[in-house]
């Protein structure tokens, strides 16, 4: 069984395109244009083109690409904001909110040509990013799935809680745990490959792939291609196998 998957994207649209290349260059050396390729989340924000990667994403699904797209912490942070401007993700820091500067709205409503002005108030900015962020943007954001099952391999965005079983898992934790995750050596009963925190390049754990290179801080977006358990980085040149870290 064979899938590809590309990391945290944060609105990196030219090098999502060239992520997708790298996949249809190795479909086209193997031969498999069936094999799905999933995204793990984070489609937006920090990067300059937010609406420019959903628009990329839904334009696939449209000409039927076998795409799958998971939401990521941010991802349900916009979701959030235009569903209620009161709204916060309890898992952020006291005082931050998604126009926070560390977070990156403010770049994807850039992105949907909204200039945000520092003074402006939640509620005051919402009615125009409503009118601004298409309808069918919102509903993409709104009905994100978090976890993509395939045979041995489980997508999700951040990873999940060890010792809950797979179907079990919250929304919270597939979008926002890391400590807990990170420090496992379970055998989770599948391969997690996810995202969310950034690494320096693919890294795979055993029982984990982390696959977020830092796109989202002006690093590489990665694409892996996963056969079995076992995983490898595109690059222009080829395959390069991603080994299992030790220590």
């Amino acid at each position: 069984m064979r899938a590809y998957a590309i990391g945290d994207i944060h609105g990196q649209i030219d090098r999502l395109r060239a992520a997708h290349g790298l996949i249809a260059q190795d479909r086209a050396r193997t031969g498999d244009a069936s094999a799905p390729v999933v995204h793990v989340g984070d489609l937006v924000d920090r990067g300059p083109d937010s609406r420019g990667v959903i628009d990329h994403l839904l334009d696939g699904r449209a000409r039927g690409e076998n795409w799958v797209a998971l939401k990521g912490n941010h991802d349900r942070m916009m979701a959030m904001f235009l569903r209620d401007p009161s709204m916060v993700d309890p898992h952020l820091l006291v005082g931050h909110n998604w126009l926070h500067p560390r977070i990156g709205g403010v770049r994807t409503m850039e992105s949907y040509g909204v200039e945000v002005p520092e003074d402006i108030r939640m509620y005051q900015l919402h009615p125009t990013a409503r009118a601004a962020v298409p309808a069918a943007h919102h509903a993409f954001l709104e009905h994100l799935p978090a976890m993509h099952r395939l045979g041995d391999l489980c997508f999700v965005h951040a990873g999940i809680r060890p010792g809950v079983p797979l179907d079990a898992q919250s929304e919270d934790d597939l979008c926002w745990i890391r400590k807990p995750f990170h420090v496992s050596t379970a055998d989770h009963g599948a391969l997690i490959v996810h995202g969310h925190t950034p690494v320096n390049k693919v890294t795979h754990y055993g029982n984990r792939l982390n696959i977020d290179t830092g796109a989202g801080h002006g690093k590489a977006l990665s694409a892996v291609v996963i056969e079995g358990r076992e995983a490898w980085l595109l690059t222009s040149e080829g395959r390069v196998a991603v080994h299992q870290a030790h220590g």
